[in-house]
């Protein structure tokens, strides 16, 4: 079976006709200028697949989601020397209790993070 292919002016020229959606399969082939012009048109593309409902929205699931995105972003951003300190001494703190000298626990970090090469 032949091809069909579609150019940015037949694009135009479907919207002009009407048509709002364009089904798009091994059959079509569109060149760059034609997506782009169809994005910028509001022409729908589409396999031309039959695909089952979706699932209805959760937004407690989706906000869950947003607050791991979140704390990835967050960890992701390279912290700097003071901030790592405080997270371990925070955490040592939390893991050993009030029986650690502060002031060893410091010096510890200090020269660790100091041998230790950061981003």
């Amino acid at each position: 079976m032949p091809k069909t292919f579609y150019t940015e002016r037949d694009i135009e020229d479907l919207v002009r006709n009407g048509v709002r959606t364009l089904t798009v399969n091994d059959d079509v082939v569109l060149t760059e200028l034609a997506y782009e012009t169809a994005e910028k048109l509001g022409i729908k593309l589409t396999d031309g697949i039959e695909k089952p409902p979706r699932a209805p929205l959760r937004p407690y699931i989706a906000e869950q989601q947003n607050q791991k995105a979140s704390t990835v972003n967050q960890m992701s951003a390279a912290p700097t020397k003071s901030d790592l300190k405080l997270r371990i001494r925070d955490a040592v703190i939390a893991r050993i209790g009030s029986q650690v000298d502060l002031t060893l626990l410091d010096t510890i970090i200090e020269r660790v993070l100091n041998n230790v090469s950061l981003k």
